[in-house]
């Protein structure tokens, strides 16, 4: 099943529990159709899921900058020491400042996250 799909199967299920629990199993007085309530869930759903979809994208990058920083030099042996020093200094340094900006993200997300209110 496809994640849009997920995505209209839970937004219909939460949008039935949500009008089971006002109106009751019958749904006597509502006038409402599941469908619009529905909607309104699957939008806030949607968005959400991209914001996870770009995250997870940007750590999956992240990632893969680490794994090349991490792997030695293929001429590795070939490097004087000051070279080596030199090229895994830097390597450091990258790695520093790409774990800097992880932490800056994922702490902009947390702040966005805590201060989202349901209008």
């Amino acid at each position: 099943m496809s994640s849009d799909a997920q995505l209209h199967v839970l937004s219909n299920a939460v949008a039935e529990e949500v009008l089971r629990t006002i109106y009751g199993d019958d749904f006597a007085g509502c006038q409402v159709s599941m469908e619009s309530i529905a909607s309104v869930i699957y939008d806030g759903l949607v968005g959400r899921a991209a914001a996870d979809r770009e995250l997870l994208d940007l750590y999956e990058k992240a990632h893969e900058a680490l794994h090349l920083l991490a792997t030695p030099p293929a001429d590795g042996q070939s490097l004087a020491p000051v070279e080596l020093q030199s090229l895994l200094g830097d390597r450091l340094d990258t790695i520093r400042g790409l774990t800097e900006k992880l932490i800056s993200t994922a702490n902009a997300v947390k702040n966005q996250h805590s201060g989202d209110e349901i209008a």
